[in-house]
């Protein structure tokens, strides 16, 4: 039951992050396939997940396990990305989506050209939330369902 719990509980708790961020304001997010999937807002569902498999790990075959060092490295470097690499390349799409609107009043453009995503990283607050999420919900499941 253990490698199944490694699999349900991080899986959940994106799950669970992903439709949070219908129910807080300041996503400005409507229900929908496309803003399930989404990459920025509040709480981080990539951290979510992370953090939860990582908590599970260390639960289920503890903290000298392979399964823990492979999920706390793979937590750091997703967690990582989405506060600096994703978050520096939406402010590169704003620029860029800046830039093309500008060129369009002066007709420079031969086609239209799409308009960039720009929310795609997350701040360190969303991340942190995030974070708290998943450890929480891997602590409740393993204790509550897995125990």
């Amino acid at each position: 039951m253990n490698n199944l719990e490694l699999l349900i509980v991080p899986l959940a708790s994106a799950l669970i992050a992903q439709v949070a961020k219908f129910f807080i304001p300041s996503n400005h997010s409507q229900p929908s396939l496309k803003n399930i999937a989404a990459y920025s807002g509040m709480p981080s569902g990539h951290t979510a997940m992370m953090t939860s498999l990582a908590t599970t790990a260390a639960l289920t075959q503890g903290v000298a396990s392979p399964y823990f060092a492979i999920s706390f490295i793979l937590a750091v470097l997703i967690i990582r990305d989405a506060i600096g690499l994703r978050r520096y390349l939406g402010q590169h799409a704003h620029m860029l989506n800046v830039m093309v609107k500008e060129l369009k009043s002066d007709d420079v453009l031969e086609k239209p050209y799409p308009h960039v995503l720009e929310k795609i990283g997350h701040t360190p607050i969303q991340v942190l939330v995030g974070g708290i999420l998943g450890i929480c919900l891997s602590l409740l499941a393993h204790f509550i369902f897995f125990a």
